[in-house]
């Protein structure tokens, strides 16, 4: 491990499990958060977050088969319309490497979520891109 940002920022740190506590609670689909949560760690290579939220995935029933196909979830069909629309947003979120979100991304989230869905969902995608740069900044073992 590179730092502990519990001990070197504790304020922003706490700061920051406050505000992920107000998030998760705008977000009442579980199963939703959750598939996006490992998506988006996988997508930035923090096996810190993919291990930790696998773990809370499982704690709340989620069948292994979808923890283990997430990552290449648009190639099976175990996913439904909602999962499939949260981790298309949450990939078109997570990877904008300079580009905008465009208005035919948020039709298919909207397809599938109400506007309260995908603001929440927003939220919770911006939420663990942070966690997500923090852990792999400081280099915390999986």
């Amino acid at each position: 491990m590179r730092f502990n940002f519990t001990k070197e920022i504790p304020r922003v740190y706490d700061a920051m499990l406050s505000l992920d506590a107000t998030i998760t609670q705008a977000n009442p689909d579980r199963r939703l958060v959750h598939l996006t949560k490992i998506r988006v760690s996988q997508i930035n290579g923090c096996a810190y977050c993919v291990n930790m939220h696998v773990k809370e995935a499982q704690q709340d029933g989620l069948p292994d088969m979808l923890l283990h196909l997430v990552a290449v979830w648009p190639e099976t069909s175990v996913f439904t319309a909602r999962d499939r629309a949260a981790l298309a947003w949450a990939e078109t979120l997570t990877r904008l490497e300079g580009s905008e979100v465009s208005d035919a991304d948020y039709a298919v989230a909207r397809a599938e979520l109400s506007t309260q869905e995908v603001a929440a969902l927003t939220a919770s995608v911006a939420m663990i891109n942070l966690w997500n740069r923090m852990a792999t900044g400081a280099r915390l073992p999986a």
